[in-house]
């Protein structure tokens, strides 16, 4: 099929059901999406199952679609470049020692948790998949994916703090989350000697490298953009660095995601203060506003309609369901332990701790880094899990945690 057609299919898709969702369901835009893709989904597959229905269509469409490529190299750039553009560098700075923990030694020690956890009750329940795998299945599903939460945040009157809390470990937890996960598929394949040096230096090249890359590029951009005063060109060379900077970050095996983020944040603060007029800074959120928007309602329709490709069997479904309150705990520990430790030099807000850790949903980037894994058996059985969680997630977490904010907070 086209990539025309398939973009064609999947905008109108998007449109549709947000017409629907906006009109009659009312649901935030993101889970609504979703929401509705999923029942879309069920329904062609009962429907396929009684010899009627667009289900083998739909297969074929979702078959031309390579998930993981089309999000991780793909829509995240411009996500996380929209996300980063408004987030205050100060309150950020305020933050940076929460915000650093979790996105790194919160995401690391959710990992080890949640994978020999998994490696446990999956044993338990007769699932054979080996612990290498189960520590990858820790690795996809430890970052935090709160792009459907933020604006129920925001209606709730969430602390300024807190918020940024939530918005600063998104924007850095999937860079280093990719990390992590790449280190266990090398071990997985046994195609490198891994061993601590190496899995450190690449750590230090792809983090390290990501942040020094997102300040240069940022950097060529600030000047390019100081030097003009026409917004038709200013949103240019933002998209060029999107672009262009996610693309040369990984060819250069640097992080992609942790790039773009540093020099969205330098755009968004020093970028909108110095280089731009108030006409631009106008247009320029208008259209990444835009963007982000455009493509969230993409992407919450393709995770709705992957249900279609999935294989699934009984004891995946109860795995993934008896895995959503282990890997809340793991959530709230690998949250909780930091906020103990850094509460002996500073304050945080009331219940922080069970915010985070009910905010902390899992999304897209976790069903991509699931569909980037070797075909076979250990791809099918963390893929299902994985679903199955991330469905939990956007759907019962997304709606309760405005709710959750407004009793803990008031």
């Amino acid at each position: 099929m086209k990539l025309f057609n398939i973009l064609a299919i999947l905008v109108t898709l998007a449109a549709a059901f947000s017409y629907v969702n906006h009109r009659y369901i009312r649901l935030p835009n993101t889970i609504g999406l979703m929401l509705i893709s999923l029942l879309v989904s069920l329904g062609l597959i009962v429907l396929g199952s009684f010899g009627l229905g667009l289900e083998a269509d739909a297969r074929r469409l979702l078959e031309n679609i390579d998930f993981d490529e089309t999000l991780l190299h793909g829509m995240l750039s411009f996500l996380l470049f929209a996300g980063a553009l408004h987030v205050n560098l100060g309150d950020l700075a305020r933050q940076k020692w929460i915000i650093g923990t979790l996105a790194t030694f919160g995401v690391v020690g959710s990992t080890f948790i949640i994978g020999f956890i998994s490696w446990r009750l999956l044993a338990v329940l007769g699932v054979d998949l080996p612990l290498i795998y189960c520590l990858l299945f820790g690795a996809l599903i430890s970052p935090t994916d709160p792009i459907a939460v933020l604006g129920i945040l925001k209606k709730a009157g969430v602390p300024k703090s807190l918020e940024t809390k939530i918005t600063g470990e998104s924007l850095f937890n999937d860079g280093v989350a990719v990390v992590v996960f790449l280190v266990f598929l090398e071990i997985a394949r046994g195609t490198h000697n891994i061993t601590v040096i190496s899995i450190a230096g690449l750590f230090i090249k792809e983090a390290v490298g990501g942040v020094a890359f997102g300040l240069a590029v940022g950097a060529v951009a600030y000047w390019m953009l100081k030097t003009v005063d026409n917004y038709q060109v200013e949103v240019l060379i933002t998209l060029a660095l999107v672009t262009g900077g996610f693309a040369l970050a990984d060819a250069l095996d640097i992080s992609g995601p942790i790039a773009i983020v540093v020099a969205g944040l330098l755009i968004g603060n020093h970028g909108r203060l110095l280089a731009m007029s108030n006409r631009t800074r106008e247009h320029l959120d208008t259209f990444w506003e835009l963007v982000d928007e455009v493509l969230n309602a993409v992407l919450f329709v393709l995770i709705g309609l992957e249900v279609l490709v999935l294989t699934f069997n009984r004891m995946y479904f109860i795995a993934g369901l008896l895995l959503i309150p282990l890997l809340l705990i793991a959530r709230f520990l690998s949250v909780g332990f930091p906020v103990v430790i850094l509460r002996l030099l500073r304050s945080f807000s009331p219940n922080v701790v069970k915010i985070l850790t009910w905010g902390g949903l899992r999304g897209g980037i976790s069903v991509a880094l699931a569909l980037s894994l070797p075909p076979g058996k250990n791809r099918e059985i963390i893929l299902a899990i994985t679903y199955v969680i991330v469905v939990f997630s956007i759907i019962v977490q997304g709606l309760t945690i405005g709710k959750l904010v407004q009793a803990r907070t008031s």
